[in-house]
């Protein structure tokens, strides 16, 4: 899932997305629009995130994202995941503090690709890839 950041033109879908400067879901989806990605805010209450429409569910957006990250609490991260993976999506990134282990352990026995264990903005910035 690491090369899907290497084109620019893939989709992220960013659950927790936030108006709020103090928040990981505020400074992840202004990082990575920064740095060139096409980034959608996904947030249950917000219509608009830093001015860009705001979607209540990735399953809203018309194109399937490349990349789920998430910025919500692993309780909730674990519900919508298993909504996600009965959907159809396969590629989730967790960020610290939304991931947890029963969340790693329902996706590799749904055979899904994920990342549970690294930073999008460290990763974005610390490859040359990008």
């Amino acid at each position: 899932m690491l090369e899907a950041l290497q084109n620019k033109e893939n989709i992220i879908a960013l659950i927790g997305a936030s108006n709020d400067p103090k928040k990981y879901g505020n400074k992840i989806f202004i990082d990575l629009l920064a740095k060139g990605y096409i980034v959608y805010p996904i947030n249950k209450t917000e219509t608009q995130i830093q001015g860009i429409k705001s979607h209540k569910s990735v399953t809203d957006l018309i194109q399937k994202p490349s990349i789920i990250n998430f910025v919500i609490p692993p309780d909730e991260g674990l519900k919508v995941t298993k909504d996600l993976v009965q959907k159809g999506y396969d590629n989730f990134w967790y960020q610290p503090g939304a991931d947890s282990r029963e969340i790693s352990e329902f996706l590799i026995d749904e055979n899904k690709n994920f990342i549970d264990d690294k930073c999008i903005m460290v990763v974005t910035r610390l490859s040359d890839n990008y």
